[in-house]
């Protein structure tokens, strides 16, 4: 992992610009704006995907695979902070003195001075990104936006607009949504995670107290979330508008149901509104009410923002219908924290009526699973059925000697609740076995796990049920 160093210079102008993981859902978000501009682009990344076809369609030159010959002419080169340090492409930038930038600063840079939304949070921030994004579009406005999932209706996590407004989700994980010169600041809750790279969790919930008392107009931030409270307690901020079921919520959430969708009643200044939203799960109930706020604070009634937000669709990998095989549905969920897997198999039980919620849990990053690993066991029996445990998806880090996914099936009370298989097609196998007409089998996680979802299917198709 390269840590960004926000230090070094932007270019001015950029011309010619190289990707380095051009794949990943933020870089290919980011290429696609860089050819909308008018730039040349090139990337390169590990493997072959749908995202470099489709950047290739659009212009891009891409690459499977990294090797220095791919930098070509390129005057920049954007990188993430996933790759390692001896990456060729990285080396043989910073030799030619080429602009090597972290890909927030290449964000930074495409902004400009357009009018900055901003959401951050440690969970919810790319559903609450890309409702915010479809509720202003409902509204007539045509904002640019730069997402961490590409948004259902969209078909895209990133686009350029024609008016003032810039949506982004802002990154915490690495310190650097603090680069923004953000107007109106969204946290959508404050859970303490990546303290991989912060030193503390004060380091952390600092962070967020910058980030916020740092927006030029407005902070809008939960009244419910403990750790937003404790950020709240911490901003000199002149406007802070909270949301949330808290009754001195400034917009306030009530009469949760989660039948279907998820349907609210939102309260402001004395107005209420009922709400009703496409996406299941009580935790988009709250996370309309915070983009209730951001569209309040920019001037928007509170009618309708309500119905601005009803018509948004999801984002890819939130808890998203893959297929169906032998009377059991199969669902994926980007979900790799706790209170994120706890948050999906809520909203799962709520779509799942009276069947079984099998989950295929892949732990991400051996520090988290290390850190986290009873937490993962609790929340995952308490509120699954059946759980099929996968290894670690390490990500940008190097293995930890005992911590697999077997340290997190180890922690179940009751281990007949949870199936540790580390080999794919046998947890697919296994999957099929146990599951029965009117299941719900979600796979959780925010690496690779997808993927083992067509063996599942299959994997059904063929086996009858035990």
């Amino acid at each position: 992992m390269i840590r960004p160093d926000l230090t070094l210079p932007i270019p001015e102008t950029i011309t010619s610009a190289h990707f380095i993981g051009i794949g990943g859902s933020g870089m290919s978000g980011l290429a696609r704006m860089f050819l909308d501009a008018g730039i040349r682009v090139s990337g390169s990344d590990r493997s072959d995907s749908a995202a470099l076809r489709a950047l290739a369609e659009a212009g891009a030159t891409v690459y499977v695979g990294h090797d220095a010959a791919h930098l070509g002419d390129a005057d920049t080169v954007v990188h993430t902070g996933a790759i390692w340090p001896e990456n060729p492409e990285f080396v043989t930038a910073k030799q030619r003195g080429l602009h090597v930038i972290h890909r927030s600063q290449a964000l930074h840079w495409l902004i400009g001075d357009r009018r900055l939304v901003s959401v951050a949070g440690a969970h919810g921030k790319t559903s609450s990104t890309g409702m915010l994004v479809t509720a202003l579009q409902a509204l007539d406005a045509n904002p640019s936006f730069v997402n961490g999932g590409v948004i259902e209706q969209l078909g895209v996590s990133s686009a350029t607009g024609s008016d003032e407004l810039f949506v982004i989700e802002a990154d915490e994980s690495d310190g650097t949504f603090l680069l923004y010169d953000t107007a109106v600041a969204l946290i959508t809750n404050v859970d303490p995670d990546h303290l991989d790279f912060f030193a503390s969790e004060d380091a952390f919930y600092d962070a967020f107290v910058r980030f916020g008392d740092e927006a030029g107009e407005a902070v809008v931030i939960s009244g419910d979330d403990e750790g937003a409270q404790r950020v709240h307690a911490g901003l000199s901020h002149a406007h802070v508008v909270t949301f949330g079921q808290a009754e001195d919520a400034d917009v306030r959430l009530t009469d949760i149901d989660t039948a279907g969708g998820v349907a609210a009643t939102l309260t402001y200044e004395g107005a209420s509104v009922r709400m009703q939203l496409a996406v299941p799960g009580a935790h988009n109930a709250i996370n309309a009410a915070g983009v209730v706020a951001v569209l309040i604070t920019l001037g928007h009634a509170l009618t309708d923002a309500v119905r601005a937000v009803e018509g948004f669709a999801g984002t890819v990998r939130r808890l998203e219908l893959h297929g169906e095989a032998r009377g059991v549905h199969v669902y994926d969920d980007y979900s790799h924290h706790p209170t994120e897997v706890r948050a999906a198999l809520e909203a799962m039980r709520g779509v799942a009526g009276g069947g079984r919620v099998i989950a295929i849990q892949q732990p991400h990053t051996y520090s988290r699973t290390q850190h986290m690993y009873r937490e993962f066991a609790e929340v995952l029996e308490e509120l699954a059925d059946h759980t099929v445990m996968l290894d670690v998806y390490g990500a940008r880090e190097d293995p930890v000697p005992g911590v697999t996914g077997e340290l997190v099936s180890g922690a179940f009370a009751d281990p007949a609740h949870v199936h540790y298989v580390p080999d794919w097609q046998a947890a697919a196998d296994y999957t099929a076995r146990v599951a029965r007409d009117g299941d719900y089998v979600v796979t959780l996680g925010c690496g690779n796990v997808y993927q083992i979802i067509p063996q599942v299917l299959d994997a059904l198709r063929r086996t009858r049920e035990v």
